[in-house]
């Protein structure tokens, strides 16, 4: 019992010197630790471009391995990664990647949340729910699910819709890397979104067919984030690399 009651003092003096930590930012003090969490058919190393620049600024960065197995799964995949860092974490989500920091951000330690080209939900919003205002994004109807409940971008959706401003060559690699996505993932309801409580921003893709910027633009509405516009795909941190890891560096001043 003595040692049960230790533990659980230990872990509120860590949560509580975690929030001091957080609570501190608010004086302009930059946030050096960076979580990238990629989005569905894509992995880690889609962030691989961003993270050399934030490196070069003496940023600490973790990419999230995301199984894209379950939300479920993902969040703790990317909770590990959080748990890495010493300090206050700036959590990036990427495409699906946004529905994932939306809970995931909701740790102690998660000091504000950046969106590029991100699926944002409300609280009680699934994937499935959030694509339902988007219903004429044109690289939806690319994707195809398999026997096993697992869905994958055709290679007219990587080429087309997904990615249409790398090379041919970029994108074939894409094509054959894509990791696929459960479509239980989909349909996984998101209770109390971190976006609630953390300051937020947004990267609008205006060339983005997957999370068109019609939607984009209600999401940044709804969170009051701040937001910028890039000529982009749906990949943005492939494609323009450098605006992106500018804007997360931006964010990770304020």
């Amino acid at each position: 019992m003595l040692s049960s009651k230790s533990n659980a003092q230990r872990a509120h003096s860590t949560e509580k010197i975690q929030s001091r930590q957080v609570a501190q930012l608010n004086h302009n003090t930059t946030i050096k630790n960076i979580v990238l969490v990629h989005g569905a058919f894509a992995d880690g190393s889609s962030w691989n471009k961003t993270i050399a620049i934030l490196q070069t600024h003496g940023y600490h960065v973790i990419a999230v391995q995301n199984p894209l197995t379950s939300l479920e799964d993902d969040v703790a995949a990317t909770r590990r990664a959080i748990a890495l860092m010493n300090g206050p974490v700036l959590l990036v989500g990427h495409s699906y990647g946004g529905v994932v920091i939306s809970v995931a951000g909701n740790d102690p330690k998660v000091a504000a949340l950046v969106y590029v080209c991100a699926l944002i939900p409300n609280d009680n919003e699934s994937v499935v729910d959030i694509t339902k205002k988007d219903p004429n994004a044109p690289g939806s109807a690319e994707i195809k699910p398999d026997t096993s409940g697992f869905l994958s971008l055709t290679y007219k959706g990587i080429h087309s819709f997904f990615a249409q401003d790398l090379s041919a060559s970029q994108r074939d690699i894409l094509y054959a890397t894509q990791t696929p996505w459960a479509a239980v993932a989909t349909t996984a309801k998101v209770k109390n979104a971190a976006w609630k409580s953390k300051p937020s921003w947004c990267i609008i893709g205006l060339n983005d067919h997957m999370v068109t910027p019609h939607l984009a633009r209600a999401e940044a509405k709804m969170l009051h984030a701040k937001s910028i516009e890039l000529k982009t795909s749906h990949v943005p941190m492939l494609s323009q690399p450098k605006q992106v890891a500018d804007f997360i560096m931006e964010a990770s001043e304020q």
